[in-house]
């Protein structure tokens, strides 16, 4: 049972720490990016989301591949800087942060992107050998469906199994275990097209 005196001096550094992740990971890279090029609103193309696989949409590889990098270094970024700071409670708290940042940023009016990218960032940070697998995982479904929602749910269902039982790392298997709830949550639509056979496919431009 957690010291009651301990824990009345440490919450404070809990909410600056979730507080840091997710103004962190509200950072729309996505839009922020497509606009600073003159390709306006990105939410107005395709399927309306902010993230990497719309960006693509507008023919543009560059500024796909920034936003990628983008929204995995904002989720990296906020684990390890709590991390060097105030250690490994503190770094999961930041990266739960920064995963509800992206998808509930403030700036847009919690209107996020659906957490992939920032997931493997937050990944990488918490688990490097995880997030080779995650990719892994990814790319290989991604080859076969040409789907990158059901490469992300795929990757996304395996992960925190992989941490749990193989890697051995229950705290981190727990966090991810969270964060791809919320993800399968936030793919809700792309589960429905997909069992109607409606959903897009990677390069699409629908």
């Amino acid at each position: 049972m957690p010291d009651p005196i301990s824990w009345a001096f440490s919450w404070p550094y809990f909410i600056a720490a979730l507080v840091f992740g997710y103004l962190l990971g509200s950072i729309p890279f996505g839009l922020v990016l497509t606009k600073l090029a003159g390709l306006g609103d990105i939410r107005n193309i395709g399927s309306g989301n902010i993230g990497t696989t719309n960006v693509l949409r507008t023919g543009n590889k560059g500024l796909a591949a920034l936003t990628l990098l983008g929204d995995m270094l904002k989720g990296t970024t906020a684990y390890l800087v709590a991390y060097r700071f105030y250690g490994p409670d503190m770094a999961v708290t930041a990266g739960f942060g920064a995963f509800i940042g992206h998808l509930f940023p403030v700036w847009l009016k919690f209107k996020g992107g659906k957490g992939v990218a920032t997931y493997l960032g937050i990944l990488l940070g918490l688990h490097w050998q995880a997030a080779i697998a995650f990719a892994l995982i990814w790319i290989a479904v991604a080859a076969v469906s040409r789907f990158s929602s059901l490469s992300a749910l795929a990757a996304s269902l395996i992960t925190p199994l992989l941490l749990g039982f193989y890697f051995r790392v229950p705290q981190a298997s727990e966090l991810m275990a969270l964060l791809s709830v919320l993800l399968w949550i936030k793919h809700a639509d792309n589960i429905k097209r997909l069992l109607a056979g409606t959903e897009s496919r990677i390069g699409s431009r629908g």
